[in-house]
Order: structure tokens, then C-alpha cells, then sequence
């Protein structure tokens, strides 16, 4: 997978000078992009490149250092940024998450002395089915990725659910960046006391549809259970556009299954998946 003409337009002012701060200047960044989107694509390791993107350990360099300091980060908020002020960015927003099967490769790496923003177990978790990653995500109506958060493949969707929409963030041309979307779309597994009152509060309408075990508590405690939650069935069928979007990312192999040993630089392949998507609308 190469970067287009109009996705390339769109991308290369976004990107830092290609004349570093010690020493001479990058190789070509649209070169390096292909290069890092083929491996994340094909899930090819990183010395069976190609020869035509030339060093993959330059690639993988880049990878690591834009990972770091927040680049590939910014170049997806920035398109996120840009479609909203074009008016392309839908705020009925879906969260969901899936499980990651994370590739032997993945393991291994130090669980102390992490990089800033590395969890110290690298968002990998063990259960019977081997080691697993867990992305929780949220989504517009047009399926396309707003937000990430990784933790280990065992972990809750519910405890999850407040990190995601903090993550909600895009800059605006005048005055503060916009964090609120008119409406949040999720499954059963985010019905909880806690996330309704998170919502409620910020004044986001929820669309979360109760369990049968909550259900049935409450009919049981008669009044003092008090009134059921709102329940809009036919907003909710468009939470699926989550589900949609998951798919369109686990097209790329080496998201589909976790090559990389730590979360941050796992993070930073699916923001550059994420660009790819936004680059393209």
C-alpha cells in the first residue's frame, strides 16, 4: 500500500522538517510512510522489506522516534482537526473494543525501566489462548477511527470506557478543542451506573442498552429500582459502524495480529493505519 497524490497533499505539511536537529537530513518521508505501511500492511518483518524502500532499519528508526515524540499522534489529530472544520466529522460516535493475538515476537520485552507512556506489562495480557492485546476504540458514523487506548487482551470494556472519550480531542481553528460528541453509541458490556452518570454529566445523550442481569435487578427491587434507562432502538443500530471500523483496520496484517514488543510503538501503527483512512476521505 503506497500513499496516493491527494493523500501525500494532505499529509506532507503535517510532517517535521526533514532536517533533523544533529547530523544531515532525513531519507524522504513519503519513501519512509510506504515503507512502515507495506510492514504494517503485509505484516512482513522488518529485514524482509523490499530493497526498493530502501534500509529497514531506517524505517523502523523513524517508526520508533515519530512514536516517541508524538508524531504519528499529531499527524492523526491534525486530519481529524481538518475534517471537522470541512464539516466531514460526524459527532455520533460508536466505542467498542477487540482482542489482538499477539505473535511471539511480541514478547520479551523489559516489564521495567518502560519509555514514558509505556505501561510497564506493554498492554499484553495471558490467558488460555496465548498472550492477547485489547483495543478499545471509539468511531464516527462513517467508520473511521477518533481515538485509541490499549490495554491487556483480559481487561474490562467498561473500566476503559473513560480513557477513550478523553481521548476525544480535536483542535479547533478558534477558541478550545471540541471533546464532546452529541451522542456515544455501546454495547452491553459499557452498561454501568458509572459511565451513564459520566455521559449524563458531560451532557452526551447515551445509547447503551441494558443486560438482562441489570434488567432483572432492578424489576426486582420494585420503585426503589427506580425508572429504566432511555433506550433509542434505532439510534442504536448504527453502532455497528464500530464494528466496521475494526474491520478496516485488521485488513492491515500486522495489526490484525501484534508483531511489536511494546504498546507504544503497536499504538503508533494503528494511528498511521488511522492516517491512511482520514488522508483518503
Amino acid at each position: 500500500m503506497s500513499l496516493t497524490d491527494a493523500q501525500w497533499a494532505r499529509i506532507e505539511p503535517l510532517l517535521p522538517d526533514r532536517t533533523p536537529k544533529r547530523g544531515g537530513r532525513w531519507r524522504d518521508h513519503r519513501q519512509v510512510i510506504d515503507a512502515i505501511a507495506f510492514k504494517y500492511r503485509t505484516g512482513t518483518p522488518w529485514m524482509d522489506l523490499p530493497d526498493h524502500f530502501g534500509s529497514w532499519k531506517g524505517a523502523h528508526n523513524r517508526l520508533r522516534k515519530w512514536a516517541a515524540d508524538g508524531t504519528w499522534e499529531k499527524v492523526f489529530t491534525a486530519l481529524l482537526a481538518q475534517a471537522d472544520d470541512e464539516g466531514d466529522l460526524d459527532w455520533v460516535v460508536a466505542v467498542d473494543s477487540t482482542v489482538v493475538r499477539a505473535h511471539q515476537h511480541a514478547a520479551g520485552a523489559r516489564p521495567k525501566g518502560a519509555s514514558a507512556g509505556e505501561p510497564d506489562d506493554h498492554a499484553l495480557g495471558r490467558s488460555r489462548g496465548g498472550l492477547t492485546t485489547k483495543v478499545h476504540l471509539a468511531a464516527d458514523s462513517h467508520c473511521r477511527p477518533l481515538a485509541f487506548v490499549l490495554t491487556p487482551g483480559q481487561a474490562g470494556d467498561a473500566p476503559a470506557f473513560p480513557e477513550v472519550t478523553a481521548r476525544l480531542r480535536v483542535p479547533r481553528p478558534i477558541g478550545r478543542p471540541r471533546t464532546t460528541p452529541e451522542m456515544v453509541l455501546a454495547d452491553k458490556a459499557h452498561s454501568s451506573r458509572a459511565i451513564r452518570a459520566l455521559l449524563r454529566r458531560r451532557g452526551i445523550r447515551a445509547v447503551i442498552p441494558q443486560p438482562i442481569d441489570q434488567v432483572a435487578k432492578r424489576k426486582r427491587r420494585g420503585r426503589s429500582g427506580g425508572r429504566p434507562p432511555a433506550f433509542d432502538r434505532e439510534a442504536y443500530k448504527q453502532r455497528n459502524t464500530v464494528e466496521r471500523c475494526i474491520n478496516k483496520l485488521k485488513q492491515w496484517r500486522g495489526l490484525a495480529t501484534r508483531y511489536d514488543k511494546t504498546a507504544t510503538i503497536y499504538l503508533a501503527g494503528l494511528h498511521l493505519a488511522a492516517i491512511f483512512i482520514w488522508s483518503a476521505r
